[in-house]
């Protein structure tokens, strides 16, 4: 496809692309958007310019502050939409072309989270990563815990602390056990960590009572982010067992603005890890379910620049998120438009692709060296964490722009 919009080289948000998001201006109403090159294209001035004549949906879908109403008309419209928005930025002839009005640029504008998430689950579903959590606390012969193979592991997380990129983060406070002590004490975190996710958001309501299947899970997920679910690794480690994370991840996680399509990921689909021993039925699958998403993340201290410390790929996930929305819904939990999924931590076979500084750093043991020189065995005080990702083949590139979050120091003293 050529478009009349000017795109820089590797651009993330090329024709092929077209992701949604909600923006404002100053103090302005939210609005839905879409990402093109540099722009944003306002889809409530599309409207009134009548690009949209010829559907049934009313302008309120987009005079809203968030994406849910929109997801809600189905993928037989949003799809629609997605083809009639590339067409038109093709067309030398659209009206768009002619009323430049109708777009921002992204630098000028506020972005908001782009869904109202009612629920969020995070997953645990990198065999890297679970591994090397299992080497460095438990078993390094046993790494695994028994059912890891066998299903993909998940808990329920809070979905009231999702921010959008460019939010900053408290460093928080929690009950944590001192080395060689007996007793815990209420202090703040001194092991606050970055982990590299991807999420992705439900597109579908299903009823209590059923289940959503492999085949059939593409209809029910409507896109994709870039998700840091930061973590506290003292306060994890002492209040994990035996219901899991609490604390240690309810007090942020940060998500990226736009919203990739799933099928703007299409062409980048790829084959997954083999998967031994053989799943249950509910979980096979047929057809390449991974993607080749390139994924990086880096650490830029306070007033200086920032050092790539980890380059993954979301192709090694070793369950996949149709596996995942499968084994959410076979006990029949419903899931509503909105609600998000988190992969886990995303960790390669390699030690530069690990996708947390528990992995990189080893614990603590190996820090790792900044290009300013300073060491990081976890993030720092006014340390800004940048995760970004793309998919690029043959020509085609799709990214997801960045999530970036500052920590800055806890809030209130120690009571």
């Amino acid at each position: 496809m050529k478009t009349w919009i000017h795109i820089p080289d590797q651009s993330d948000f090329s024709i092929y692309n077209i992701p949604f998001g909600v923006f404002s201006i100053e103090d302005s109403v939210p609005r839905v958007g879409v990402a093109i090159g540099q722009q944003i294209l306002d889809l409530v001035k599309a409207y009134e310019l009548g690009i949209f004549k010829n559907f049934a949906f009313s302008d309120s879908v987009f005079k809203n502050e968030f994406l849910n109403d929109f997801i809600s008309l189905g993928k037989e419209t949003t799809t629609k939409v997605r083809s009639l928005i590339q067409a038109e930025l093709c067309d030398l002839d659209s009206i768009l072309k002619k009323n430049k009005a109708a777009f921002l640029r992204q630098n000028e504008v506020q972005m908001q989270l782009p869904v109202s998430v009612g629920d969020y689950t995070d997953f645990y579903s990198s065999i890297e990563h679970a591994t090397n959590v299992g080497k460095m606390f438990r078993d390094p012969e046993n790494a695994l815990l028994p059912n890891w193979r066998h299903l993909p592991v998940g808990y329920h997380g809070r979905a009231s602390s999702i921010i959008v990129s460019g939010k900053n983060i408290h460093r928080p406070k929690g009950q944590l056990l001192l080395q060689n002590t007996e007793a815990p004490v209420l202090e703040a975190s001194s092991k606050i960590d970055f982990e590299l996710e991807m999420g992705f958001i439900i597109g579908k309501n299903t009823p209590l009572g059923t289940s959503v299947t492999t085949h059939k899970a593409h209809e029910y997920i409507f896109g994709k982010v870039l998700f840091n679910d930061w973590s506290a690794r003292d306060i994890q480690k002492w209040e994990y067992v035996p219901l899991g994370p609490f604390l240690a991840k309810s007090f942020a996680s940060s998500m990226s603005p736009w919203v990739v399509t799933l099928e703007a990921l299409e062409p980048f689909k790829t084959e997954g890890p083999l998967q031994e021993p053989k799943v249950l039925p509910y979980l096979a699958y047929k057809g390449l379910k991974n993607y080749n998403i390139n994924l990086e993340v880096a650490i830029a201290p306070k007033d200086k620049e920032e050092t790539t410390v980890s380059r993954s790929n979301f192709k090694y996930m070793y369950w996949n998120m149709f596996q995942q929305l499968a084994h959410h819904t076979i006990n029949g939990c419903n899931i509503k438009v909105g609600d998000l999924m988190a992969s886990g931590t995303i960790s390669g076979k390699d030690t530069h692709s690990y996708g947390s500084m528990l992995e990189l750093s080893w614990g603590g043991k190996n820090p790792i060296k900044l290009d300013s020189g300073e060491e990081r065995s976890f993030v720092e005080d006014f340390d800004t964490v940048i995760m970004k990702g793309y998919c690029e083949k043959e020509g085609l590139r799709v990214g997801f722009g960045e999530v970036r979050s500052q920590l800055l120091p806890s809030l209130t003293p120690n009571n």
